[in-house]
């Protein structure tokens, strides 16, 4: 069990090691110069792919960046540089950028490979805290990210330092983003599987049910008929077409309720007789999100999907639209 006064000690660490850290990028961002926009220039330049590179933890927000980057308009990918001494280093062509993370500039693996980058003709970025290193003087633009101290009370383990770089990965990938102006759409086909994918890229024609399992019968039909069809495709509705196939009104299970209550004799009247004309309907090319507004904003809970001539193609309900998480 901890003690009251170990865990306010507990709680200001942890504040001090955020503040040294978020002290860091500010001093960065303060120190932000031409070099940025030079880098962010010769990206949008790039007729070649954009490689990030580094070792250890400078690699793993590497990856980051790279990852980043992709999802936000910009191709690249990751290389690491023992890999790319043997053998991988083929992915690199003139014309590519290499962007390089090493807090020292002095990482043996990326520094090896460096002559045969520059020989291949490929730019580098650096992103490095040392101007004077091997790395920065080889570099064609240096992005600093040198910090005073890492947040590791021995000033050994990345902390800060690998903040720094990850903080100057989002600044250049967010340019890069705004510049290119890339849109929510554009980064939804990204992300095709997430929540944000789905409600900007999914149509009504990816959802609606069609053919045979879409209730439908014609407005000369029998009640009975149309209660029969309604019922065994349990979708509490059915649509009501006239002759030429063209939707003229729906049956829902609430219009049945209603004319049980009333103690008519309904059952021998036909479908035009008990329908509801003009009803809401939805075309299978909009977006699902714009279908799910339509069945909130008047609190319905299935439409039916008419092609241009509005026939009925398909119907859609609103627990499918939920299901999605839309």
């Amino acid at each position: 069990m901890i003690s009251q006064p170990e865990t306010a000690a507990i709680i200001d660490s942890g504040k001090n090691i955020l503040e040294q850290e978020a002290q860091a990028i500010h001093r960065i961002a303060d120190r932000l110069d031409d070099n940025f926009a030079r880098a962010i220039a010769l990206i949008l330049s790039c007729k070649g792919k954009i490689i990030v590179s580094g070792m250890g933890k400078s690699g793993i927000i590497g990856q980051k960046i790279a990852a980043t980057m992709a999802s936000t308009g910009t191709t690249a990918l990751f290389l690491h540089p023992a890999d790319a001494a043997h053998g991988d280093l083929g992915i690199v062509c003139s014309g590519d950028i290499v962007i390089c993370l090493s807090k020292s500039g002095t990482t043996e693996e990326l520094n090896y490979i460096i002559p045969a980058l520059k020989k291949t003709g490929a730019s580098i970025i650096a992103l490095t805290g040392n101007s004077r290193s091997y790395l920065a003087k080889s570099a064609d633009i240096v992005l600093d990210t040198g910090i005073e101290q890492e947040a590791c009370p021995y000033d050994l383990a990345p902390t800060t330092s690998t903040t720094a770089m990850l903080a100057m990965g989002d600044a250049l990938s967010m340019t890069l983003m705004q510049a290119k102006n890339f849109t929510p759409v554009d980064f939804a086909l990204t992300h095709p599987k997430g929540s944000l994918g789905r409600r900007l890229t999914m149509k009504v024609s990816d959802i609606m049910a069609s053919g045979d399992t879409m209730p439908v019968v014609n407005e000369d039909a029998a009640v009975t008929d149309l209660i029969l069809e309604m019922t065994s495709k349990r979708y509490g509705v059915s649509a009501i077409i006239n002759k030429k196939g063209v939707l003229t009104g729906i049956f829902t299970d609430g219009d049945l309720r209603r004319l049980v209550q009333k103690g008519d004799d309904f059952l021998n009247l036909t479908a035009r007789s008990v329908m509801t004309a003009n009803p809401k309907t939805v075309g299978a090319e909009r977006l699902a999100t714009e279908c799910l507004e339509i069945l909130e904003t008047y609190r319905i809970t299935q439409l039916i999907v008419c092609d241009i001539d509005q026939r009925p193609a398909g119907i859609i309900h609103i627990h499918d639209l939920i299901s999605l998480g839309l």
